[in-house]
């Protein structure tokens, strides 16, 4: 009897210990789902052999007019494939940032996404005490966390990741500083004398990142005048630092951006002027975010003229910031050879496209027309490969005058 009941007991121990273990296991299960949610959408991206990784640039929970002061800043990265949102369509900015969002953030605005992915540096071992977990839980990550410590994101007696521990300010703006390769900066100015209530919380050894973040306008300090170095950062507020030294780097990413006046907006495309005097015209995203004067606009807004940012992505245009708009009633005189021409709906000239020669070089110049434009010269009939001459204002002909 006694033994049936050893052995009763035994057979009750090792049921609870599976149940336990099936508990343990379900709950694993459950916060890695969890985490999984919470993963933004180039991250989950990133996991998918194969998958392309899309941009989006019109988030849910978004409002331009509730979030004014970081909408510009996270519409950019967003259209640079730096900081996007997740797979419910929402960018969630009140969020605390993790240290590990952060990472992937700071390499991909540094243009290293494709290094980041290379087998050599996702299938890397690294001496971290925590690297195990990290390998575990965000295996798609290591590849970044490898190419971070490259570029001397980390600090030398970093000893763990802490992937999931939240981002705060003090942490953030010392990354920062080191992605813009200032540390030699950072560390003249560690006997700086912050201008801070609570300045005695910062580490001795951080005061001269601080003070290079402030000098930078990276960050600023609150209306109380304290920092709160240790307060978390919200994925809003990291856009705006990332944001901001963003614009302080060259542009090195995939999103390819150009930098020009825009001639003509028509048929889907846009044709933009660049520096050297060469045009290009692409194709317009329909759902294209565009800012002039630091309002969201539709492409209608946009004026022959404007100076403007232009990115595109997968051969489109996806991004729009005017950076100068155009001035008013600003003259030109242009002349080329009749390449092509397109009516509007109601059978009016809306563009001509002009052949011409620059620096030596034979290139095609697109013009918006205006609906009531004069033609003059060889009884106004307009054709492919005659010479014209073309005059208008920002880039609106109001005459054009065939020459032969």
């Amino acid at each position: 009897m006694a033994s049936a009941d050893a052995k009763h007991g035994n057979n009750w121990k090792q049921e609870e210990k599976k149940k336990q273990q099936n508990n343990k296991k379900q709950e694993n299960n459950k916060k890695h789902e969890e985490n999984k949610k919470h993963e933004d959408n180039n991250n989950q991206g990133d996991k998918k052999k194969g998958s392309s990784i899309t941009i989006n640039l019109n988030f849910g929970d978004l409002n331009e007019q509730e979030w004014k002061w970081a909408y510009d800043h996270i519409i950019r990265l967003a259209s640079k494939g730096v900081f996007n949102g997740y797979q419910d369509g929402s960018f969630k900015p009140k969020n605390n940032i993790t240290r590990i969002e952060a990472l992937v953030a700071a390499v991909r605005m540094l243009g290293l996404e494709e290094e980041a992915k290379k087998p050599e540096n996702m299938n890397a071992h690294l001496n971290f005490k925590d690297f195990d977990q990290l390998k575990k839980k965000y295996g798609w990550a290591v590849g970044y966390v490898t190419v971070a410590l490259e570029n001397d994101l980390f600090s030398e007696n970093d000893m763990v990741v802490q992937a999931e521990k939240p981002a705060n300010r003090l942490w953030a703006s010392v990354l920062l500083v080191k992605a813009m390769k200032l540390d030699a900066e950072a560390k003249k100015k560690m006997d700086t004398v912050l201008p801070f209530r609570d300045a005695k919380e910062i580490p001795a050894g951080s005061v001269g990142y601080i003070a290079v973040a402030l000098e930078k306008n990276l960050i600023t300090g609150y209306n109380n005048n304290t920092f709160q170095p240790n307060k978390p950062v919200t994925r809003a507020e990291l856009a705006a630092l990332l944001d901001r030294v963003d614009q302080q780097l060259p542009e090195t990413n995939n999103a390819q951006a150009i930098n020009g006046t825009i001639q003509a907006i028509a048929n889907g495309a846009i044709t933009v002027k660049k520096a050297d005097n060469t045009s290009v015209t692409i194709p317009v995203e329909q759902n294209v975010f565009i800012f002039r004067k630091d309002t969201k606009v539709p492409v209608s807004a946009l004026q022959a003229g404007d100076e403007a940012l232009v990115r595109t992505f997968n051969g489109k245009v996806i991004f729009i910031e005017v950076t100068k708009p155009a001035e008013a009633h600003i003259s030109f005189v242009d002349s080329g050879k009749v390449s092509s021409f397109t009516l509007n709906e109601q059978g009016k000239i809306a563009t001509i496209s002009l052949t011409k020669e620059v620096n030596g070089t034979v290139q095609i110049v697109i013009f918006n027309v205006d609906p009531n434009v004069a033609i003059t010269g060889n009884a106004g009939v307009l054709s492919p490969n005659l010479n014209v001459i073309v005059k208008g204002a920002n880039n609106l002909v109001q005459s054009i005058e065939i020459v032969a």
